[in-house]
C-alpha cells in the first residue's frame, strides 16, 4: 500500500518539477498528485482516483496505456542488448529496421533520420544542421532562423528561443540573437474581420517576406513551424497558408523545418502534417508519437536536398561533429518498431482522422454557440475550445481571472484531463488514437459540464456577463 502523503512529501524536498510554482510546491502550498497506473485512456492515482486522460499525455500515448507488447518488445531488447552507441558507423538491427520504416512512412524526399531523446535536443540539433549546412555551402552570414508567435519547439537554450511563448523566454536571457519570430497564423486572432482565411494567409506570408527583407535575405537560413500549431494554443492553419509560406521560402533559398512532434504518427489523421498541408519540408522533427511516450525518443529526418550538402561537408571537414551518447538507443528503437506496428495494425491513423471528425463535430454542435466560447477549432484528433468575454467582438478575459485554469481545473473535477494552454484562455484536447466514439461523447459532457460550471460561478460572482 503506498503511502501518497509520506511519498509526496519526499517529492517536495528532493525534486524539482517541470512547469512548476517552485516554492508553492516545495512548501506543500499547491496540490501534488502520485500516479499508479494506466490503462487505455485511463490514468489513475495512489488515492483510487481515476482519470479519463484527454490530453493522452502530452500529445504522446497515442496508443494508449498498458500495452503488453510495448513492454515486452522493449524487454527483450534489453535482455538482447541494452545499449551500445551508433558512433563510427555502429548500429543496431532495431534501429536499422526503424530508420527505414520511418524514410517510408514520411516520403516527401526525405533521406536519412538522426536520432536524439527528446523534441527540444532534436531542434537543437536542426539549428546545428542549418548552421553547419550553409557554412559548407560558404554562406557565413546566412544563419538566422525565422519561427512564429505562438509556436512550440521545447525548451532548451536553442529550441526554446524557437519557441515563441513569453515563458519560456522571460527572465532566461531568451531568445538568441539568432532566432526571430513572425505572425502566427491564428485566424482567430486576424487584425481584421473583414479578412478571409485566404486573405490572413496572405498577410501571414508577407509579414514574413518583410521579415526576411528587414534582416536580409542573404543572412536567413530556414523557417521552422508545426503543421499545426500546438502549445501555442491548437490552432490549424488558415486555408493556403503553407503554400503562400512556401512562396516565400522559395524566392529566397530558405530551408523549411517541419516541427512533427505533435502532428506525427497519424495524430491528424495523416502520417504526417507537412504531407496533409503539402509544406513540401526540408528537415522535419519527430518525437512523442514516435514509441508513444513508451521510451524517450527523438529524431531528425534530412531531406535528400540538405543531406547530399552534409555529405559533401564531411569530405571537406571530416567526420560530423556531432554526436549524443544515446542517439539510436536500442531499446528506444524497439519502442519505436513495436508502436508503429500497433499503428498500422490497429489502422489508429484512420481512427484519429474518422473518430476525430465526429471530436470535431460534437465540439462544434456542443460549443458553437455557447456564451463562454469563442471559437470551437481542431483537426483530426487535435481540439480546442478558445473562451471570450465577448463572442461577436473576440474580445479576452482580463488574464488575472485565469478562466483556461479555472476550467481545465473543472474538468479535474468531472474526471478530464484537459490542458489550459499557456497563450491566452484556451482549453486543449488531445487524446491518444485509441479512442472511441463512445468516449469522445464522455469527454465533450465532461467538459461542456465543466465550462458550464465555470460561467455559472462567473455569473453568479459579477464577474462576468453573456453578451
Amino acid at each position: 500500500m503506498i503511502d501518497t502523503k509520506k511519498l509526496i512529501e519526499i517529492d517536495r524536498q528532493n525534486v524539482f518539477h517541470a512547469s512548476t510554482h517552485l516554492k508553492q510546491h516545495a512548501h506543500g502550498e499547491s496540490p501534488a498528485r502520485i500516479i499508479t497506473g494506466a490503462k487505455g485512456i485511463y490514468i489513475h492515482d495512489s488515492e483510487g482516483v481515476e482519470l479519463l486522460d484527454g490530453f493522452a499525455g502530452l500529445y504522446c500515448v497515442n496508443i494508449g496505456y498498458g500495452r503488453d507488447e510495448m513492454a515486452d518488445a522493449i524487454y527483450e531488447q534489453a535482455k538482447q542488448l541494452a545499449y551500445y552507441h551508433t558512433y563510427v558507423g555502429h548500429t543496431n538491427e532495431a534501429l536499422v529496421k526503424l530508420s527505414e520504416r520511418i524514410i517510408k512512412l514520411a516520403g516527401q524526399g526525405m533521406s536519412k533520420v538522426y536520432y536524439g531523446m527528446s523534441g527540444s535536443d532534436a531542434n537543437e540539433t536542426q539549428l546545428k544542421l542549418v548552421w553547419y549546412y550553409n557554412n559548407i555551402l560558404g554562406r557565413k552570414e546566412k544563419k538566422k532562423v525565422i519561427s512564429r508567435d505562438r509556436g512550440y519547439h521545447g525548451s532548451s537554450i536553442a529550441a526554446g528561443s524557437l519557441t515563441g511563448l513569453p515563458v519560456f523566454h522571460a527572465h532566461f536571457d531568451l531568445p538568441l540573437d539568432r532566432i526571430k519570430h513572425t505572425v502566427a497564423p491564428s485566424y482567430y486572432r486576424r487584425p481584421d474581420d473583414s479578412m478571409s482565411e485566404e486573405d490572413f494567409s496572405r498577410y501571414c506570408a508577407d509579414e514574413l517576406e518583410k521579415m526576411i527583407l528587414a534582416e536580409g535575405p542573404d543572412t536567413v537560413a530556414a523557417f521552422i513551424g508545426e503543421p499545426v500549431l500546438g502549445t501555442g494554443g491548437i490552432v490549424p492553419p488558415p486555408a493556403g497558408y503553407w503554400a503562400e509560406i512556401r512562396k516565400v521560402l522559395d524566392k529566397y533559398d530558405i530551408l523549411l523545418i517541419a516541427d512533427e512532434v505533435v502532428c506525427g504518427f497519424g495524430r491528424i489523421g495523416v502520417d504526417f502534417g507537412s504531407q496533409y498541408y503539402e509544406m513540401k519540408p526540408d528537415l522535419i522533427t519527430v518525437a512523442k508519437g514516435l514509441t508513444s511516450a513508451y521510451q524517450p525518443l527523438s529524431g531528425v529526418i534530412v531531406g535528400d536536398k540538405v543531406w547530399q550538402v552534409l555529405e559533401t561537408g564531411t569530405d571537406k571537414f571530416g567526420a560530423i561533429g556531432h554526436g549524443y551518447t544515446y542517439s539510436g538507443h536500442p531499446m528506444g528503437a524497439a519502442a519505436g518498431l513495436a508502436n508503429l506496428d500497433i499503428i498500422e495494425r490497429e489502422n489508429l491513423t484512420a481512427n484519429a482522422r474518422d473518430t476525430g471528425a465526429y471530436l470535431q463535430q460534437r465540439m462544434q454542435g456542443t460549443f458553437a454557440d455557447h456564451p463562454l466560447v469563442g471559437e470551437v477549432r481542431g483537426i483530426g484528433l487535435l481540439a480546442a475550445l478558445e473562451f471570450s468575454s465577448n463572442r461577436s467582438k473576440r474580445e479576452h478575459f482580463d488574464p488575472n481571472l485565469k478562466i483556461g485554469p479555472q476550467i481545465s481545473a473543472a474538468c479535474l473535477q468531472e474526471g478530464l484531463i484537459a490542458r489550459a494552454m499557456p497563450h491566452g484562455d484556451i482549453l486543449g484536447f488531445a487524446p491518444p488514437l485509441i479512442i472511441t466514439r463512445d468516449q469522445v461523447d464522455d469527454v465533450v459532457a465532461r467538459a461542456e459540464r465543466a465550462v458550464n460550471k465555470v460561467m455559472d460561478q462567473l455569473v453568479t460572482s459579477g464577474s462576468w456577463q453573456p453578451k
